[in-house]
């Protein structure tokens, strides 16, 4: 008997039951101005924004750069656009990273923090999917592999074209 109760609370235990906070609400806007540039979230409006909050000392991060700049490539044409958000505080070993890695995304470094805070990330890489009309639809927490076909079939059925299109 002992063991089936804790069968049952195990299993519940797995059972969120709910999306993650935020999901299915409008994305938190911000600006963010470093020494390169100034983005605003909300100058994305129209366009399926993968939001990934990450830095150069994040050895994940890392890994999955090369994915997320071949999903963007793929699906730039499609209205899909990555927003790399930098929590690094270092200026030069930021840009060093972009140069070293040939990182051609939307790239901006918020050192102070004040972007990825909105979103209660603290934890990196961590990464949104915000629809066309600026709502957050996923998260993923960690590496992805942003070119796996699941992946790539969401964020087009996502996509402000095909969305136009029904």
């Amino acid at each position: 008997m002992a063991a089936a109760i804790a069968l049952l609370l195990l299993a519940s235990a797995c059972d969120r039951g709910t999306a993650p906070p935020k999901i299915g609400s409008p994305a938190p806007d911000f600006t963010v101005n470093d020494q390169q540039r100034s983005v605003s979230l909300s100058g994305l409006r129209g366009k399926t924004v993968v939001l990934n909050f990450w830095a150069t000392w994040c050895p994940p991060c890392i890994e999955e750069m090369p994915s997320l700049m071949a999903m963007q490539r793929q699906l730039r044409d499609k209205g899909v656009v990555v927003l790399a958000v930098s929590t690094d505080e270092d200026a030069d070993a930021y840009r060093n990273f972009l140069t070293k890695y040939n990182i051609d995304l939307l790239t901006v470094r918020d050192p102070r923090q004040a972007s990825n805070t909105l979103y209660g990330t603290f934890k990196f890489p961590e990464t949104y999917v915000i629809d066309s009309e600026g709502v957050m639809r996923r998260k993923f927490i960690g590496p992805v592999n942003w070119t796996t076909p699941e992946i790539m079939d969401y964020l087009t059925r996502l996509s402000p074209e095909r969305r136009a299109a029904r």
